[in-house]
């Protein structure tokens, strides 16, 4: 457990060398040599040394027999911003990765020891992402806390005019003495006059933006221990996460008076949207670039990123996707073809080394976003930076990422509209002597079917991400959507030979932009899954309860709002703790839409699907050991858990309904639902001062 906590130090303060002591026991390692970065290689054991005399604690390390070899990532500059999207990026984070990977397990003081070189080799952007894709995937270190990333690089989630203000609170209130929170405006990035900023609060929330990270992490590109990357169903998972955040996103531009959001499918006409993230980077010392509205793709030539694609390149390959969409058939490097199915689909989009065929059918995915983020210099002429929509965890902050992903799933949704992907028969949707009698929706002192919306302002912890800065918390304060608690009530009446069943929970808008009800074609993709679950199912009569912070699409308000300090001394927080797998999934407190203040119609859609035909046998037998949302992000080193294809049974059109009234079998039950804004801003109980 003492290396344990020693690796998660490596997180703390990343920009910050490991010549000064760690965390917030002042621990120090002691530092060889061999660990020495270049800029200290004259004073830095005197230096090191001199820090060890006021340490709580001295970390000692193991000298190398063989230094690992950072060909690739020592190529990475140390102050410039790392984008998985950038091929040498990747090509760098695989190397690091397969190093980390190759310590042999159980050596945890030789896997220390790497990864202290590493750190003080390497790019403290890409060290950390590697780290956390190797703890999360060796089996002896799956329990090391990777801390979360909005606190030890705050600046890529917080306004940047905080972190004066932050240092300015470090140096003149004492380490013990009450910090008053620095206050985050909810208006920073733009005004009303603009439109699109109506959806700020859903594109810069902290909770979404750490969700986009985190799943990347978990499913990785690229890597040469391909197990890493060729997780259970990982394409068609690629394909139904993003798919989901899409129709949240159309769902809050309905609330907000917007219509749904225009893919973006044109790609040599201008972009009317500009974004401005108001955003500095701790690690470049810059300023994230804005994109001016009207801006185009250009042909990028940057050598310095590894980038050399034209735009004809990506119609090509546009062209040839749309080929293998059509025809159902993938063309393999060999001459030969195989049958197109949904996860090589999401293999090929995406562009992981998963794809069957890289050369024909190209990096389309990776490159929109390259693309986007590099509109203001293509060719690095003014040795500019990318944009924030080509890292992970900004990247969901700017409007464009949904245009653009608009136009990635109508590709998949294509594919589920040829026919060359079978309809649902009833038998398939039907649930034989199983009966949903009613279904509702109970609010914590609400009505009844009506959910409830308003804001609440949460602190975040800054001080990890503060560089060269006195010890102590230091508070930043933001106001995001939340939504009061409630609960499903199901009655369901069995009279069949059913003993289990899987409850299917999602809602969706009641009416389009134009104020008309939906044809199910349409209404299908704005279906949200809100909860899926197996529930036992008795002969007669059941009531089946479920509360909504249960959900399996969700992790708990304490995994994105927590104090790591705090759970360190806590020996009953241990799955707050597990942020590795666990804390990957969609924030709670984003479960719910915004809705609008005369109250938003909405439907409840409730399905007990039949068990025999979606349980999967595990190989182990076991069941998840933690909180995970496995809706977006499937469960640890174990199959999806539901044998359907994701999004069932709206993931594909009906052979014979044409509103989702016409839809609904003995099994489903289908219920208004109001979801009503309340604009009040309410305090986190947890605040430090409220």
């Amino acid at each position: 457990m003492s290396i344990y906590k020693s690796i998660e130090l490596l997180f703390d303060r990343p920009n910050e060398t490991l010549i000064t002591p760690k965390g917030e026991d002042n621990e120090l390692f002691q530092l060889t040599e061999q660990y020495l970065p270049k800029e200290y290689e004259n004073n830095g054991i005197e230096l090191n040394n001199r820090f060890g005399n006021d340490a709580s604690n001295t970390i000692l390390l193991k000298d190398l027999a063989q230094l690992p070899q950072f060909t690739k990532a020592s190529q990475v500059p140390p102050d410039a911003d790392f984008s998985l999207f950038l091929p040498k990026h990747q090509e760098a984070a695989t190397e690091v990765i397969d190093t980390l990977m190759r310590v042999p397990e159980n050596s945890l003081q030789d896997f220390l020891s790497t990864c202290v070189y590493a750190r003080v080799n390497l790019n403290p952007q890409l060290f950390n992402y590697c780290l956390s894709v190797a703890l999360m995937h060796r089996n002896d270190t799956k329990e090391v806390r990777i801390q979360n990333f909005a606190e030890t690089f705050p600046s890529k989630f917080l306004n940047s005019t905080v972190f004066a203000q932050a240092r300015e609170s470090a140096a003149v209130i004492p380490k013990g003495t009450p910090r008053i929170p620095i206050i985050i405006p909810r208006d920073y990035t733009a005004t009303d006059l603009d439109v699109e900023h109506r959806l700020a609060y859903f594109r810069e929330d902290l909770g979404v933006n750490l969700h986009h990270w985190h799943w990347h992490l978990v499913y990785p590109f690229t890597a040469s221990d391909r197990r890493i990357v060729a997780k259970d169903r990982r394409g068609e998972l690629f394909f139904y996460m993003h798919q989901q955040i899409i129709a949240r996103y159309n769902g809050e531009r309905l609330n907000n008076s917007l219509p749904r959001t225009k893919k973006f499918s044109n790609w040599r006409e201008p972009i009317p949207e500009g974004y401005f993230p108001k955003l500095d980077s701790l690690t470049s010392s810059r300023g994230w670039p804005p994109r001016q509205a009207g801006m185009r793709w250009q042909d990028l030539n940057r050598p310095v990123d590894g980038l050399n694609v034209k735009i004809s390149d990506m119609e090509r390959w546009r062209r040839n996707i749309e080929e293998a969409i059509a025809t159902g058939m993938v063309r393999l490097p060999n001459g030969s073809t195989q049958a197109l199915d949904i996860d090589t689909l999401g293999n090929m989009v995406e562009a992981s080394m998963l794809s069957p065929n890289l050369e024909l059918y190209g990096s389309l995915h990776n490159n929109g976003h390259s693309f986007s983020a590099y509109m203001h210099d293509p060719t690095h002429r003014y040795l500019e930076n990318f944009g924030v929509l080509a890292d992970e965890a900004t990247t969901m902050r700017d409007p464009f990422f949904y245009r653009w992903h608009a136009f990635v799933d109508d590709l998949f949704q294509r594919y589920k509209e040829t026919t060359n992907v079978r309809r649902y028969s009833r038998s398939e949707l039907d649930n034989p002597g199983v009966q949903v009698t009613s279904a509702m929706i109970v609010s914590n002192g609400g009505q009844a079917n009506t959910l409830n919306t308003y804001w609440m302002s949460s602190d975040v912890d800054l001080s990890r991400g503060l560089d060269f800065s006195d010890r102590g918390p230091v508070f930043a304060r933001f106001t995001h959507l939340n939504h009061r608690p409630f609960r499903y009530v199901i009655n369901v009446n069995n009279t069949g030979s059913a003993r289990r069943a899987t409850c299917r929970i999602f809602i969706a808008p009641k009416f389009d932009e134009r104020n008309l009800a939906w044809v199910l074609s349409d209404q299908r993709k704005m279906f949200v899954e809100m909860d899926r679950f197996v529930v036992p199912l008795n002969a007669g009569l059941n009531t089946i309860t479920r509360n909504s912070t249960e959900s399996s699409v969700t992790i708990p308000f304490e995994q994105t709002f927590r104090d790591l300090r705090a759970e360190g001394g806590n020996p009953r927080a241990g799955n707050l703790t597990s942020f590795n797998y666990c804390g990957c999934g969609w924030p709670q407190h984003m479960l719910v839409p915004r809705g609008t203040e005369a109250g938003a119609p909405y439907q409840l859609f409730v399905m007990l699907s039949n068990y025999e035909l979606d349980k999967i046998e595990q190989a182990d037998g076991t069941e998840m050991t933690c909180k995970q949302a496995s809706s977006f992000c499937g469960l640890r080193d174990k199959k999806y858990p539901d044998k359907r294809a994701m999004g069932f049974p709206f993931d594909r059109p009906s052979s014979t309904a044409t509103s989702i009234e016409d839809f609904v079998l003995p099994n489903m039950a289908l219920v208004d639902l109001t979801i009503r804004l309340q604009n009040v801003t309410e305090p986190n109980p947890r605040n430090v001062q409220n």
